[in-house]
């Protein structure tokens, strides 16, 4: 989440982050990278001690969740066991086990530019199966092998390799960050890409014993290989049979009105006086204007409920969910009770990209209380008046869930309880207390180049709140099944029309 005033300082930063990226992508032109290159132990130790004294100096909420002794195990624990040569992938999990022990979701850990650059030019063979994840349930959602007969849709597996699902998903989710104890966030990112998770716990394997139930619920095992995108492919015989036509490439007009559908949309069902708004991140040009003509229209139709469908947000800009709420607050707001830094320098800036304009930006936006830590006054204190033309006051609907994160999660705890909206679906992965997050320049490590999020400001929705550690819980709980997923049922937005139906029955 990133909220940034004044003209002239954006014209800055824009300027600076243009010449940083330009800079960025004449330095990573290096094709001589290899992800089996081995890093001395030296090299590793240094820039783990290295990462531990940035975080110490700069995160606000490093001891939120684990005291300070516990996170110095964890790392002394990670950097002690550093002592042999390890690849870039063998390095970035240990860190990555160390860093989600802080438990912030925004402190993720990212593969350096040339580690990413590469995979993205060299394809690789991988565990075969998409799964969803979620408690101790794996459901496959489609496999990479276009002719597999066992493995459809659908499918409930219970084991790999011996593993069950619950030992599955606990090591996987020892490389994830989440804000406090919301594993259902942990789950809904391994279901994006269970093949990448997979190798990244237990690396490949030249098989794998899969135990699932048939079609009849009986439990079967079988043994399936890799998916290998170099020998998988189709066949001439194959794109004949399919009949494949080559399309012309899209124009540059269609890229972007693609792109900006995926990231809202509105539908009107004006028979049953429904409006569907689909937003999936608060990043983005145009949005205000979205969310503008949006309830224009929702007020020209006269529509009586929105729903409003936040399942795949994973947060943005504050400033957009902010002017968001206004359509459908009842009363004035502010963003949070607290927003606070422990620093506005940088001791290790070098390592930190964009840190002078981050230092700079907190010189305009925070002042030093009485507690020692460096407040976003205007976050804090500005008071957002509900929109009146255009405000919606009918019934709403949000649709969240467990990906459903950051300013996205702010919006749900936002409306949570006020009397004209019902929230359904599963706890979001964001916490419901608050996060670590606004300003979120990355730290770069020099030997190995992986790169560590860093949240510069500790958030605190509502201090009269208990800080559970969890997210906002629904007001009517919606899970994931394995029979939704086979009939291809959207279970949350059933729910949604059901509750409709028998609020305009009951009136």
């Amino acid at each position: 989440m990133k909220y940034l005033q004044g003209r002239f300082f954006f014209s800055w930063f824009i300027v600076v982050m243009v010449s940083a990226l330009l800079f960025g992508c004449a330095a990573s032109r290096n094709n001589t990278f290899n992800p089996d290159t081995k890093i001395p132990p030296a090299m590793l130790k240094s820039d783990a001690i290295l990462l531990k004294k940035i975080l110490e100096a700069n995160h606000p909420s490093l001891y939120w969740y684990t005291p300070k002794d516990s996170i110095d195990y964890y790392f002394n624990n990670a950097i002690n066991s550093m002592d042999d040569s390890l690849t870039e992938l063998q390095f970035k999990n240990k860190i990555a086990w160390a860093v989600s022990k802080i438990r912030c979701g925004h402190t993720s850990v990212r593969s350096s530019k040339s580690y990413i650059k590469y995979f993205s030019r060299n394809k690789e063979i991988q565990f075969p199966l998409f799964l969803k994840a979620w408690n101790d349930s794996l459901v496959v959602l489609g496999s990479l092998f276009r002719k597999d007969s066992i493995f459809k849709r659908g499918t409930i597996i219970t084991s790999i390799n011996g593993v069950n699902n619950h030992e599955l998903l606990d090591s996987m989710y020892q490389f994830i960050s989440t804000d406090g104890y919301a594993d259902n966030f942990k789950s809904q990112v391994i279901s994006f890409n269970f093949p990448s998770a997979y190798k990244n716990a237990f690396g490949i394997s030249d098989e794998y014993n899969i135990t699932y139930f048939d079609t009849s619920g009986n439990v079967q095992s079988t043994i399936i290989k890799n998916y290998n995108p170099e020998t998988d492919t189709l066949t001439k015989r194959d794109s004949a049979a399919l009949n494949i036509i080559a399309f012309p490439p899209p124009s540059k007009r269609e890229i972007r009105r693609s792109i900006r559908l995926s990231r809202r949309s509105l539908n009107i069902d004006t028979a049953k006086s429904i409006a569907y708004l689909r937003v999936s991140t608060f990043s983005g040009s145009g949005m205000r204007k979205f969310f503008k003509e949006s309830f224009e229209k929702i007020k020209d139709e006269k529509l009586k409920n929105l729903v409003i469908d936040l399942r795949d947000n994973g947060g943005g800009s504050i400033g957009l969910s902010t002017n968001f709420l206004k359509y459908l607050e009842t009363k004035s707001f502010r963003v949070a009770d607290t927003v606070a830094a422990i620093n506005r320098s940088f001791p290790y800036g070098k390592h930190i990209r964009l840190s002078l304009v981050y230092r700079a930006a907190m010189r305009f936006t925070s002042h030093k209380r009485r507690d020692g830590k460096f407040h976003f006054t205007n976050l804090e204190k500005h008071s957002y008046r509900p929109e009146n033309d255009l405000h919606f006051n009918g019934n709403v609907y949000i649709v969240q869930g467990s990906f459903t994160f950051s300013a996205a999660a702010m919006f749900s705890s936002h409306l949570k309880g006020q009397t004209n909206v019902t929230i359904v679906g599963e706890e979001t992965g964001g916490g419901y207390y608050g996060n670590s997050a606004v300003h979120l320049p990355s730290i770069i490590l020099p030997q190995t180049r992986i790169g560590i999020v860093l949240p510069i400001y500790r958030v605190v929705n509502d201090s009269a709140r208990i800080k559970t550690g969890h997210g906002i819980p629904p007001d009517i709980y919606v899970g994931p099944s394995a029979a939704a997923i086979k009939n291809g049922i959207d279970l949350k937005m059933q729910k949604v029309r059901e509750l409709i139906s028998d609020k305009k029955n009951n009136n």
